[in-house]
């Protein structure tokens, strides 16, 4: 389970759909994005738990990873791992 901060600054969420946004330090958000990037090295389901919700979700082999950055006063680099559900008939993602 990658755990998240316990201070949501923004959180929607639906019987289907669960937004989150986080202010936090860059060595927090390392943290995270170091345990998230181990359940992926080892094929485990995404865990993810919040305030008042809780996610397991089962990921497919492919990850698609999108990298933006605007340059300039108001400079901003995006990274962004997107995860497609795992179909029915679908392995465990490969490890390599």
């Amino acid at each position: 389970m990658a755990d998240l901060p316990t201070d949501e600054t923004d959180v929607t969420s639906t019987d289907d759909y669960t937004e989150a946004e986080y202010e936090l330090s860059a060595a927090d958000a390392g943290d995270f994005l170091v345990e998230l990037g181990e359940l992926l090295q080892a094929g485990d389901n995404v865990t993810l738990s919040g305030d008042d919700w809780d996610l397991d979700f089962a990921y497919g082999d492919t990850v698609e990873l999108e990298i933006e950055h605007v340059d300039g006063a108001d400079g901003e680099l995006e990274i962004e791992v997107e995860l497609s559900a795992a179909s029915d008939d679908e392995s465990p993602p490969s490890l390599g």
